[in-house]
């Protein structure tokens, strides 16, 4: 209500004029003194006055009760600067803002206040009033009031003592108007000198002293409880006597109750709020009975919902308990008589029995809680008694239970429409009521107010509600309407809260989401799916990545299966987009439901289960996997987000069923087994994918590498590069296993390693190597009888094994195995290698030696252990232990160069030259399929790419610019022909023209190293040089037998 002019004007004079009346009616006395008795006569000019300006059409829109507040408070206000400490005149018009209207009005006392609000029949607004007020002043005018009731007692009286005392236990603090809080800052003003603290003696006083921490509202129930024993006597009819003794049931519940009250569960509330719309509706003399709904239903819910108090002091609380008893044995027979009758079912009757049986059971809890004296608890138990004799007595119960629901229906609309207390918890229960859903009201009702259904829980119960409503013919109409509601409620959610949703969808729907849930669902999805996507593939960039997260939610809702399988198949299929689409796919990760079992009884995840079904097995071409790959990566890795996959579930599903020999895809498992173990989590998780039983496997795979060109090309599940997957696998999961080792019992590790032993006993020496960390001190290494010839291994660390593989002669060749296994054991076999660099014979010896197994063991390398022996070759070669002489005979003259910073290349190159001249020889060449040349040719291309990028490193850091005559130049030049025409050497040897390509091609990126230091060169006498060294690059390559290389070999040349 707006404030309003609080000055002198038409209202305030009509005021005035009946004040004037009044007065002269009241004369010879003033209003002042004026007697309970004679309001009859007096107060009637002032109420007429009072209706006149209420009902005046001053303001637009016509305020009736505006004036009556603004009377209340002029008049409320001018009995308190009655009675406040004096003031001047001056001092008084500055601290009372209503100074100017209440100065015209004639003194009056609180027996005009208080019959001025009986007879307005306004108990709402004296509480709200009287509430405001400062406590010491709020206490005093209460008791003024009991004080004043209590007086020649009238049925009036009474019931507005009673109202008021309702009034103030359904009073909510904080929703005065600017008017009330103006009374409020003005009583301040009112407040006694500190030392004016006493009453007068014959006033009454409450007994209860206030709380210090109560609010105005708890610190005066004491006082109208007091006031009670004092009126009792005159409390009539029976219909008072039930709305007294609920009022004194309800301070004595919640007084009992309130270290541990809690709020009605909702479902109950709602039933009370109705039953009691239902109650005043059949009450015409109720004052709500003629009412709105919408009135109804409010103060209905103020009636429910009543304030909290302190708990009572165990004296007052025993005092209070005695005078209860004693009006219920007062007034038992009336009230009896009174409730059984049918025809006296009313608000107050409903509201006393109500309060009795809440009492009844407080009581007993409270009476064995053990927190009370004896006397106190033994008050209890037999009011207890008393109160549920007497309820046993009422054959008529309370209606609550018999509430139609039609009616609570309509109560739940208003609550949500009105915005009313417990609004959200009523939109729960709206949303989940079966019996109101689907009708035209509700799903009206729920399409107004859909913002207040914005919450998981409430969206998960209306779709609950749509889908068990979508079973009935009737409801069909109102299921797209409501679904729509349903979409736009969880649309505006935030992305955390619709993950939250997603997850009850899955667990009620399973992986059909939305649309296993009711069709209305389902309409149109497949259109919107790919309309969808289509726009996000156009798209695929940072911007707008919120909205597109927002399109997909609504997707992932109503369909996850759909959604989920359309992304994979897109990951595979367009180019460049899977990591945006991960990257979208795990801002959900409520789609890491888990979904049941599969056949090997593991759980498995819905995100999982569908890619095993959509594209697991459909990956064909080579970017196909390496875009699935990255994608599944980022899924266990993401960046700022919680992975959706862990690494034991995609061993466990992706790996451990396809990791056979003979499976098609058992190269892409292994490729994901690496991912898995790369991820940075705790190790732990090895345990649930059976860690030994996956150790043997990659030690069988390993073993079978053994054999590999022994065996028909057609048998190959996985090319001959996958070698160093394996062998990083098998590292990286011993060395996670090992790491475990204490989690495991002794008795349990022992077991499992012995396990593990006996099985890789039967497999290539090599595999017990790679299983030193597994081993740790339970087993030694075994190796070969003949390696402890070239090594002297120590005896408690090594045993020799049988082999009748490894033959006299054989122990370099087992040495140049141990140092393909590993870098460690590279190092340690470097170390304990044994050779006589002061004898030349044996120096020799071991050179021959080193070649022949250098030339058994390179078909059977991977790339990274023909890397191990590549650094074996380079530390054997500083060390001068291997000699490798490299001769010239492609140079008509020894060029007077220093080579020394490129002897490595030089040798290594002449030493591959010298091992495929074994290998291409007639005892050799025959037994390799072309397949095994083919890699033999891209290791070869593999050391001499990295022969290039050392020279010119070394080239690199000799360089001396300011003196080119002194640099290393010309040297570098030499070694990159003789490289060239290495290269070409063994191209020409190799037995399948279709397997040298790629040397053919090698030669070309030497002869483009060369071409850079030939255009360099401009020293003095370098273009004899430069033309002899073109003459016989020219016919080196003459010599080439393909007529396309060669052909681009003599261009390049001819152009220099």
């Amino acid at each position: 209500m707006q404030l309003g002019p609080l000055t002198i004007c038409g209202e305030v004079t009509i005021l005035h004029g009946g004040f004037l009346l009044a007065s002269q009616l009241c004369h010879p006395r003033p209003l002042s003194e004026l007697a309970k008795s004679d309001w009859p006569l007096v107060g009637k000019p002032i109420m007429e006055a009072l209706e006149e300006i209420c009902t005046s059409h001053s303001s637009y829109p016509p305020q009736p009760d505006a004036w009556k507040k603004k009377a209340a408070v002029i008049l409320w206000s001018k009995v308190l600067f009655s009675e406040a400490p004096a003031v001047s005149l001056n001092q008084r018009w500055k601290d009372d803002a209503f100074f100017s209207v209440s100065n015209m009005i004639p003194e009056i006392n609180r027996t005009v206040l208080f019959e001025l609000f009986m007879a307005a029949n306004a108990p709402q607004l004296f509480t709200e009033l009287l509430l405001v007020l400062p406590e010491p002043l709020c206490r005093r005018e209460l008791e003024a009031l009991v004080e004043y009731v209590a007086k020649e007692t009238s049925q009036r009286d009474v019931r507005f003592y009673l109202d008021v005392w309702w009034e103030i236990m359904k009073h909510k603090a904080g929703q005065e108007d600017r008017l009330t809080l103006l009374f409020r800052s003005v009583s301040h003003q009112c407040l006694p000198e500190p030392d004016d603290v006493g009453q007068p003696p014959k006033r009454f006083k409450s007994d209860g002293p206030p709380s210090a921490h109560s609010s105005p509202e708890t610190s005066v129930l004491p006082i109208l409880a007091d006031g009670l024993k004092l009126i009792w006597r005159s409390v009539s009819p029976a219909k008072m006597k039930c709305y007294a003794l609920a009022n004194l049931l309800d301070v004595l519940s919640i007084s009992i109750a309130a270290c541990d009250a809690d709020s009605l569960p909702i479902q109950t509330y709602l039933v009370k709020v109705s039953s009691v719309v239902t109650l005043w509706s059949n009450d015409c003399d109720n004052c709500y009975g003629k009412t709105e709904l919408d009135e109804k239903v409010k103060e209905a819910e103020r009636s429910v919902s009543l304030l909290s108090v302190a708990q009572a002091s165990k004296a007052l609380l025993l005092v209070d308990l005695g005078f209860l008893r004693t009006l219920l044995e007062e007034w038992s027979p009336e009230l009896q008589g009174f409730l059984n009758d049918p025809e006296h079912v009313c608000y107050e009757s409903y509201r006393l029995l109500d309060c009795l049986a809440l009492l009844e059971k407080r009581l007993a809890r409270y009476a064995e809680s053990g927190d009370l004296e004896e006397e106190t608890a033994k008050a209890m138990v037999g009011l207890s008694t008393l109160v549920a004799d007497f309820l046993k007595s009422i054959s008529l119960k309370p209606c609550s239970k018999e509430c139609k629901m039609d009616i609570v229906a309509s109560v739940a609309m208003v609550i949500i429409n009105k915005r009313m207390d417990r609004h959200a918890e009523v939109c729960s229960v709206f949303a989940a009521e079966k019996d109101w859903a689907l009708t035209e009201g509700w799903a009206a009702c729920l399409e107004k107010n859909k913002e207040l259904f914005r919450e998981p829980g409430t969206i998960l119960k209306l779709v609950q509600t749509l889908a068990d409503g979508s079973k009935d013919a009737k409801s069909q109409g109102q299921a797209a309407r409501v679904a729509k509601v349903i979409l736009e409620c969880y649309t505006a959610l935030p992305l955390t809260d619709q993950n939250k949703v997603i997850s009850g969808v899955l667990a009620t729907w399973g992986r059909k989401g939305l649309s296993g849930a009711s069709p209305a669902f389902s309409e149109g999805f497949q259109e919107e799916l790919n309309v969808a996507f289509n726009q996000i593939i156009q798209s695929v960039s940072g911007e707008g990545f919120q909205r597109v997260v927002a399109a997909v939610s609504r997707l992932v809702a109503l369909n996850p299966e759909a959604t989920i399988k359309k992304i994979y198949n897109l990951v595979v299929s367009n180019l460049g987009t899977h990591l945006f689409l991960a990257e979208i796919l795990c801002c959900f990760p409520a789609l890491r439901f888990q979904e049941g079992q599969d056949s090997m009884d593991l759980s498995v995840t819905l995100l999982l289960a569908c890619l095993r079904e959509t594209v697991f097995d459909r990956l064909v071409c080579a970017k196909e996997k390496e875009q699935f790959l990255e994608f599944l990566g980022y899924l266990l890795q993401p960046n700022g987000a919680n992975p959706l996959f862990s690494p034991a579930e995609v061993t466990q599903s992706l790996v451990l069923p396809f990791l056979k020999s003979d499976s098609p895809c058992v190269e892409l498992c292994l490729r994901i087994l690496d991912q898995a173990l790369k991820v940075p989590s705790e190790p732990d998780w090895i345990h649930a994918c059976h860690p030994f039983p996956l150790v043997l496997s990659l030690c069988k795979f390993l073993d079978g590498f053994a054999q590999y060109w022994h065996e028909p090309e057609a048998r190959h599940t996985c090319s001959f590069e996958t070698k160093d997957l394996v062998a990083a696998n098998l590292a990286r999961l011993c060395d996670a296993l090992s790491a475990q080792k204490d989690s495991l019992s002794p008795a349990l590790w022992d077991q499992s390693v012995s396990w593990l032993h006996r099985k890789a006993g039967a497999l290539d020496w090599t595999i017990g190597l790679r299983l030193e960390s597994v081993y740790g001190e339970h087993f030694k290494k075994e190796v070969p009888s003949t390696l402890f010839e070239v090594c002297k291994l120590p005896e408690e660390e090594w045993t020799s094994r049988s082999d009748g593989q490894y033959g006299a002669g054989s122990g370099l060749l087992a040495w140049m195995e141990c140092c393909c296994v590993s870098t460690a054991l590279r190092e340690k076999m470097l170390v304990l290698l044994t050779v006589n660099i002061d004898n030349p014979e044996e120096v020799n010896l071991f050179s021959k030696g080193f070649l022949v197994a250098l030339v058994q063991v390179f078909p059977w390398c991977s790339q990274s252990e023909w890397r191990h022996l590549i650094h074996v070759i380079k530390s054997l070669l500083e060390r001068e232990v291997l000699y490798v002489p490299y001769s010239l005979e492609y140079v008509p003259f020894l060029p007077l160069l220093d080579f020394r910073p490129f002897a490595f290349h030089l040798q290594l190159s002449v030493l591959l030259l010298r091992a495929f001249q074994f290998l291409c020889g007639s005892s050799g060449a025959g037994w390799m399929p072309s397949v095994a040349w083919k890699h033999l040719s891209r290791l070869y291309c593999l050391s001499i790419s990295d022969l290039l990028g050392s020279a010119k490193e070394v080239a690199r850091g000799t360089w001396r610019t300011e003196d080119p005559r002194n640099g290393v130049r010309r040297e570098l030049s030499f070694t990159y022909i003789q490289i060239f025409c290495h290269v070409l050497h063994v191209a020409a040897m190799l037995p399948e023209e279709a397997t040298a390509e790629a040397l053919l091609v090698l030669s070309l990126e030497v002869l483009s190293q060369y071409e850079v230091l030939y255009e360099a060169d401009e020293s003095l006498g370098s273009s004899l040089r430069k033309a002899n060294e073109r003459h016989f690059l020219e016919s080196i390559a003459e010599n080439v037998t393909n007529k396309e290389v060669r052909t681009m070999l003599l261009q390049k040349l001819r152009k220099l």
